[in-house]
């Protein structure tokens, strides 16, 4: 492969319909798994698995994923979103003027205000991830009590 054969694009076998298939999937599932943080289902083994069906789920292996995937998406938007607001790319280098990005027209404020709500999804994680920590760390004799 050359330097001109290497920018960056997908390779020719991998068509862009099916990357964009794959990636929505593969987010959307990623997304769904959040739910179980907040679920019954994310604390017990479901009935269709073999072996661990209807055992507790140890919470580090709930915990561990969400407090990794939540890093990740902190870092990843929070870096995407100061480098839009810088008016630069992710890699750092800046927009050309006739860019659809610039915060200075309608298409890069439209682009803005749809992308915003992600930069929230890994500090939302992190405040799941805890709350499933505190629910299923502390036993409910541990608890107190809501009576005055």
């Amino acid at each position: 492969m050359t330097t001109d054969e290497a920018s960056g694009d997908l390779p020719t076998w991998f068509p862009l319909e099916v990357y964009v298939l794959v990636l929505s999937l593969v987010s959307e599932g990623l997304a769904l798994l959040c739910v179980g943080l907040i679920t019954r289902w994310g604390e017990v083994w479901p009935r269709w698995v073999p072996v661990l069906r209807g055992r507790r789920i140890p919470v580090a292996v709930a915990l561990v994923p969400a407090l990794l995937g939540a890093t990740i998406l902190t870092a990843l938007w929070g870096w995407a979103g100061v480098s839009f607001l810088l008016g630069r790319t992710v890699q750092g280098e800046r927009l050309p003027d006739d860019s659809p990005l610039q915060l200075d027209s309608l298409d890069g404020a439209v682009v803005f205000v749809c992308y915003a709500p992600l930069m929230l999804w890994g500090p939302l994680l992190f405040a799941v991830a805890l709350a499933y920590w505190r629910r299923r760390s502390v036993t409910w004799t541990q608890r107190p009590s809501s009576a005055p």
